[in-house]
């Protein structure tokens, strides 16, 4: 019998009675419930159908047949919604992909934080500056990252305009995954501005020197096939704005069951998996995959209790665990969960989040991150599966395709005292295209280990 639109509706707003951390507190509610009303009448920016194709390939992943690449941008912004910058992004993830798929042979579901990031939880409500206090920049979707009355506004109209950029960000992914662009046959286009200065992108050039080769061999044995010319590609951000994520919730014609239609996957983040919370209420009742970032506070009771919460049926490709311990803490933290997990017979997939618990203060005062860190959670999240007979299910990491100084280390060294010359990020720091292609090569041979 199909559920009514009444008890559907009902329980979406379920959540309101509910705590709901990290929500701004809006500069004008009369004007935030326009904006919300004014974003239900918009198009959605994804489709129910391409969210459960991406739940198809995420149970392939729970089951140890595929691996995910998912990242971007700690915080997207307004003024990056451009070709030149979407595309950039993109070809460091199409770069880490086929190294991923090539080196590691395996496949590659490739999640963009992408179309969409435009919300950070941040760790106090307010910031101080020589004594001005102003509310927290909570990203581009709440307010502006200058330090000034103005700019710092919990100006509800940025949720229109994040829902903009998302559609301009999605459209210019489309375009370039099926027009030509993502063809494996440009595996050397996507990095002729990089090979000369950068190790890493000498050795994925000697890596597209053999993709060449087989795929001509392939060619000349009569084999073309139609994944060669195109990606599937998802978007995914934090569902941290509950007014924004319920504004873009439809009820899909072909099931009569809600999706949420602003990406393909949504995540919960950290600070708002409470049991209780507005958060885990509110996408328990979404039909998209979604994912719970897990720290190293985690017990293994928390994960039982959120996997019976958000996946009570054990839907596989539904939900996705991201661990983010921090190299330190990696190696003791994450067996218990796993253990419980796996023993539940739930299906779950595990991702690597290296980049959070990584973080510090270079005594420049830049946030940074040390990329022999991100490397050595990542190795440490490969060597618990291995020594368990699980299935380490990807990596999700914050990155540009620009050449920014933000994390230190990497092939082509970037020490503190660099950090200054090209610190751009809204929020954390994120490695460069040529450290993102260093943690490829290296995540390939570890999972070639675990095989």
């Amino acid at each position: 019998m199909p559920v009514s639109t009444s008890s559907v509706t009902g329980e979406l707003d379920a959540w309101r009675a509910l705590p709901a951390l990290q929500q701004p507190e809006w500069d004008d509610e009369a004007e935030l419930r326009t904006v919300v009303e004014e974003l239900a009448k918009q198009p959605p920016l994804v489709f129910a159908g391409e969210c459960d194709q991406l739940k198809e390939s995420l149970a392939a992943v729970a089951r140890g047949e595929a691996f995910v690449l998912q990242g971007g941008d700690c915080a997207e912004t307004f003024s990056g919604s451009t070709a030149d910058a979407v595309r950039n992004k993109l070809k460091t993830l199409l770069q880490m992909a086929v190294v991923l798929t090539y080196a590691g042979r395996v496949p590659v579901v490739k999640i963009g934080r992408m179309a969409g990031q435009f919300a950070k939880p941040r760790s106090k409500p307010v910031e101080v500056r020589d004594g001005v206090e102003l509310p927290a920049y909570r990203g581009d979707a709440v307010n502006g990252f200058e330090f000034t009355p103005q700019a710092r506004r919990n100006d509800p109209r940025r949720l229109l305009q994040a829902y903009y950029c998302s559609a301009v960000t999605l459209n210019l992914c489309r375009a370039f995954t099926t027009g030509g662009y993502a063809d494996l046959r440009q595996v050397h286009a996507w990095n002729q501005d990089f090979v000369a200065g950068s190790p890493a992108g000498r050795r994925y050039e000697r890596l597209a020197g053999e993709i060449d080769r087989a795929l001509a061999f392939m060619k000349a044995c009569g084999a073309d096939p139609e994944e060669f010319h195109g990606v599937e590609f998802y978007s995914s951000h934090e569902a941290l704005l509950l007014e924004y994520e319920r504004a873009l919730t439809r009820i899909d014609s072909r099931s009569g069951r809600p999706y949420d239609v602003s990406a393909h996957m949504v995540w919960i983040g950290e600070r708002t998996r409470q049991l209780d919370g507005a958060h885990v209420e509110f996408l328990r009742h979404i039909r998209n995959p979604i994912g719970v970032k897990l720290g190293p506070t985690t017990t293994a009771d928390d994960a039982l209790a959120l996997m019976e919460r958000l996946n009570p049926e054990g839907e596989p490709g539904r939900l996705t665990f991201i661990t983010r311990m921090g190299a330190e803490k990696i190696r003791d933290a994450l067996p218990p969960l796993i253990e419980k997990v796996h023993g539940s017979g739930s299906p779950v997939a595990w991702i690597c989040d290296p980049m959070h618990g990584n973080t510090f203060e270079a005594p420049s005062g830049h946030k940074t991150r040390r990329f022999d860190d991100v490397l050595d959670e990542v190795t440490g999240f490969f060597e618990v599966h291995r020594a368990l007979g699980t299935h380490p299910g990807g990596i999700h990491i914050e990155f540009t395709g620009d050449d920014v100084t933000e994390c230190v280390g990497g092939g082509h060294e970037i020490v503190e005292d660099d950090l200054h010359q090209r610190y751009e990020t809204a929020c954390d720091p994120r490695l460069n295209r040529g450290q993102s292609l260093d943690l490829a090569f290296m995540v390939a041979e570890l999972y070639r280990e675990t095989q």
